[in-house]
């Protein structure tokens, strides 16, 4: 199904656009510069907008700080990503500073490590590189790249048998 670009998108009055972002909220955790672009593309002012928001707040269908500790839940459980990473991407979707400190408490340390050391080795069977010292650089890279911290990058790697040669 393609948008018609010549057909101007619905606008909603207030009542309305309250009811649909109230059910676009309630799907699935929003951040609030989710739901101010979505009202202005419903058609209403800042003002309109802004008491909405401030609504939803109250009513606790948006709360940028439980979307943080779910996103950061999730992205560290479901796609292994390092807190680096996490922060980066919280950062981008316009969280708070407190936001993410609240959300990045989700993540146990324990757990966090084990995921690092489960896509080292993932990456470690998949990585065709014969050199040592190569393949530990494209590994530590990959590592870098899901956002983990480079002296815990290095301690797996270490535990992993994949240390450098001691000729450096």
């Amino acid at each position: 199904m393609f948008k018609n670009p010549d057909k101007a998108p619905k606008q909603y009055t207030p009542g309305e656009a309250l009811q649909k972002i109230a059910a676009f909220c309630a799907y699935q955790e929003r951040t609030q510069k989710e739901v101010e672009q979505k009202l202005k593309s419903y058609g209403l002012d800042e003002d309109e907008a802004g008491e909405i928001i401030i609504r939803l707040s109250r009513e606790k269908l948006l709360d940028e700080e439980r979307f943080a500790q779910a996103f950061v839940r999730g992205h560290y459980r479901q796609k292994k990503w390092g807190r680096r990473r996490i922060m980066q991407e919280l950062k981008q979707k316009g969280i708070s500073e407190y936001c993410i400190k609240s959300g990045m408490k989700e993540i146990d340390g324990e757990e966090y490590y084990q995921n690092l050391v489960e896509v080292m080795e993932k990456k470690d069977r998949q990585e065709k590189e014969k050199n040592p010292r190569v393949r530990r650089m494209k590994i530590s890279q990959y590592l870098t790249g899901k956002g983990y911290e480079q002296d815990l990058i290095k301690m797996a790697l270490d535990e992993l048998g994949k240390a450098p040669e001691d000729d450096e």
